[in-house]
């Protein structure tokens, strides 16, 4: 399978991306040329991991009967001081929020979406740690 998108420079440092018809604009910080108009690029590849898992997460716990009221995916990531700046790490952040949630089968549901079925995950712990946390709150 092949993914593909389609970025078009708009001006200065700005960017239209279109991602399966859906359009985002990217820019960069005004020091170097930007003007805050859309994410910059580094920032999306953590929306890309957090979604990945977050939808894993989803959907395995509907699958073991995990009920909860709440789920947010939190990444933080530390890149290289020096260009060019690359992640060298990064950390998930689960936070769950229900009543009587098992942390056993949230712990096996986020095992399973880093092993197996989040591809971004797997494209990028070939080149970085990555370490995970759930926080559960009722």
């Amino acid at each position: 399978m092949t993914e593909s998108i389609n970025l078009t420079w708009v001006d200065n440092m700005a960017f239209e991306a279109d991602v399966m018809g859906y359009k985002m604009m990217i820019d960069a910080d005004p020091e170097f040329g930007g003007q805050y108009r859309g994410p910059k690029p580094k920032p999306l590849m953590l929306v890309a991991l957090a979604g990945c898992t977050g939808m894993d997460l989803v959907s395995l716990l509907k699958k073991m009967r995990v009920e909860f009221d709440s789920l947010n995916v939190s990444v933080e990531g530390t890149t290289t001081d020096e260009h060019p700046k690359r992640f060298t790490r990064m950390i998930v952040i689960y936070r769950l929020k229900g009543m009587n949630i098992d942390k056993n089968k949230v712990e096996k549901a986020v095992e399973l979406s880093k092993e197996k079925y989040c591809g971004v995950a797997a494209s990028y712990k070939a080149s970085m740690d990555i370490d995970y946390r759930i926080e559960i709150m009722e």
